[in-house]
């Protein structure tokens, strides 16, 4: 089925913040919900969770700056204003369109674990602590940030204006201080209670002893002082300059394991994205050791069905979609892992016989509640589900550049440890590694665990078409899927695409075995009816009741034909998008 997608045109931009579901007229009903137009423009296009992040993107590009230029421009802003999910303590993934080379380009900027922790030391660590499982929050979980070496392999090979001047914004925010939106505001109290003791934490995020509310200015003038040193030093400042030194010993003194040497050794990695076709449309996505490719099995499995003939979010097409992306996390849980510690089958991951395979297992009556990994000869085990939050942000400039860019620090804002003077918090992406030494992402020193965040991209014909991502740990493939049904089969508009209810299915909070056994829980958005939620309950689905955890949306979609771009922000964040 090749379904042609129409992108009407609707005049005007309206930037509304998170929540503000403003009712005009029949665009808004039901779960199809639209809440404000799309932004068209044709010199440049911005997209993020944070307005102020966005706006800088635009001045950057109207400086002469390329796409990328200005998405690290405002990835360095959301690092200061939305340090509830992101950060220079954190990692980093992006895929760039050359629109001179006409090629899509694929950077894995994420972090490893210490050289210095075993998995035996590990284990006595966590037995000292009396609990099974790497921490949440604390020093144990800290793996190395590779933000900061991302922006600056990302500026070498596709930046134009001086690194200084890209960075400059966010310093001004920093010194200056900036109003704390309104959902952040919520995340940083929410933040706040939990992180509270931990080293650095109240001292850099805390003023005064609480979080800032919505409106309060928020000040942090040693995040502009690292920032700074960035300027001056480059990446070198902070991996083995000026400030590794202070990183490795903060580190060494509050129970940590990262040292000077973790620090000096790492490197992004440049990888070559991978693709399916779906209907036409080419999807790309990073290969582990992130969990993009399980989008690209999910549109494997659901290109034999009539999507639109189910009907939108209706109790056939969800049952469909939950069941598929089961089948597909199974693999997930047991393949996606550090390729330079295990190679991934992703040429039978990705085809399309493999697909038709799986398929099989599908029952249109009766959800499944136990599914084997697919047919490969490695013993069974499971793997942990992400649940962090995340920024996601696209930027398109005037020489038809996009780039498609995704940062977290994991859990909202890391590990808790904030060190001395620098103004952020290091990532606890750590949890995600396994304790058990035979499973591919065990655990291991100067590794990278199995990572959440994923940027996408859809070409077709060639020809750049659509740079998206969807927030939010495991959700993130899942919303991928849905994104794309919407356009393709369903024919939304970017903004309607992005603004339609969502199903989140996860597995059990705690484990219970190798794999799944128990069906996991299906949480729905409250714009799906309760005929559908009984429907699909009566099928054997676990129906949830949270009102949170679908993720956030952010695109560009390119208009070729026209040469026009497409913006959109959904209204579960505080952003927008903005063109001129």
């Amino acid at each position: 089925m090749n379904v042609t997608v129409l992108f009407p045109i609707v005049v005007g931009v309206c930037l509304v913040g998170a929540f503000a579901q403003v009712q005009r007229g029949d665009r808004y009903s039901g779960s199809n919900a639209v809440s404000r137009s799309e932004v068209i423009a044709r010199s440049g296009m911005a997209c993020t969770s944070q307005p102020l992040a966005t706006m800088t993107a635009i001045d950057i590009l109207k400086k002469g700056g390329s796409a990328v230029d200005a998405a690290i421009a405002a990835n360095a802003v959301q690092a200061l204003v939305e340090p509830t999910t992101c950060g220079i303590g954190g990692d980093l993934f992006a895929i760039v369109w050359d629109a001179k080379t006409r090629k899509l380009h694929g950077l894995n900027a994420s972090g490893r674990s210490p050289h210095g922790l075993t998995l035996d030391e590990l284990k006595k660590q966590l037995d000292a602590l009396g609990v099974a499982s790497i921490p949440k929050y604390g020093p144990l979980p800290i793996t190395v940030p590779g933000c900061i070496d991302g922006w600056f392999e990302l500026h070498a090979k596709f930046g134009r204006l001086p690194m200084s001047e890209v960075l400059a914004p966010a310093i001004r925010y920093a010194k200056e201080g900036f109003p704390v939106s309104e959902l952040i505001a919520q995340y940083w109290e929410n933040g706040g209670r939990v992180l509270k003791d931990q080293p650095g934490f109240a001292k850099t995020y805390l003023p005064g002893g609480k979080a800032p509310a919505k409106g309060d200015v928020f000040r942090n003038p040693d995040f502009a002082a690292t920032l700074e040193a960035l300027s001056r030093g480059g990446r070198d400042a902070f991996y083995r300059g000026e400030l590794t030194p202070k990183l490795a010993a903060f580190c060494e003194r509050n129970g940590g394991y990262l040292r000077e040497r973790d620090f000096n050794e790492h490197a992004s990695t440049w990888v070559d994205p991978v693709s399916t076709n779906y209907r036409g449309y080419d999807v790309w996505e990073l290969p582990p050791s992130g969990q993009g490719i399980a989008a690209l099995q999910m549109l494997n499995m659901l290109e034999a069905a009539d999507l639109k003939a189910l009907g939108h979010n209706s109790t056939e097409y969800l049952h469909l979609l939950v069941e598929t992306k089961k089948i597909v996390y199974e693999d997930r849980a047991r393949y996606y892992a550090d390729p330079e510690f295990h190679k991934a089958p992703l040429d039978m991951l990705l085809s399309k016989a493999y697909a038709a395979r799986r398929r099989a297992l599908f029952s249109p009556d009766t959800a499944l509640t136990r599914i084997a990994p697919g047919e490969a000869a490695l013993a069974e085990a499971d793997s942990k589900l992400g649940d962090g939050d995340t920024i996601y942000l696209t930027v398109a400039d005037k020489d038809r550049n996009l780039v498609s860019l995704i940062q977290s620090n994991y859990r909202g804002f890391g590990s808790g440890l904030c060190p001395d003077g620098m103004g952020f918090c290091l990532q606890d992406r750590g949890e995600l590694f396994h304790l058990d030494p035979s499973h591919p992402n065990a655990y291991a020193p100067h590794k990278r665990p199995f990572h959440t965040i994923i940027p996408a991209f859809v070409t077709r014909d060639g020809k750049p078409f659509l740079s998206f991502g969807v927030m939010g740990g495991d959700m993130q493939p899942q919303g991928h899927v849905q994104i794309l049904c919407n356009l393709i089969d369903f024919g939304m508009n970017l903004q309607q695409a992005g603004d339609a209810a969502r199903f989140h299915h996860t597995r059990s909070s705690e484990p219970t075995g190798e794999i799944m056994s128990d069906g996991g829980t299906l949480n729905l958005e409250t714009a799906i009816g309760e005929d559908v939620r009984q429907a699909l309950a009566a099928k054997g689905h676990r129906i949830g009741n949270t009102k949170g955890g679908f993720g956030g949306y952010q695109a560009i979609l390119y208009d070729a034909a026209r040469d026009v771009y497409f913006g959109a922000s959904e209204f579960r964040k505080d952003g927008m998008a903005a063109g001129y």
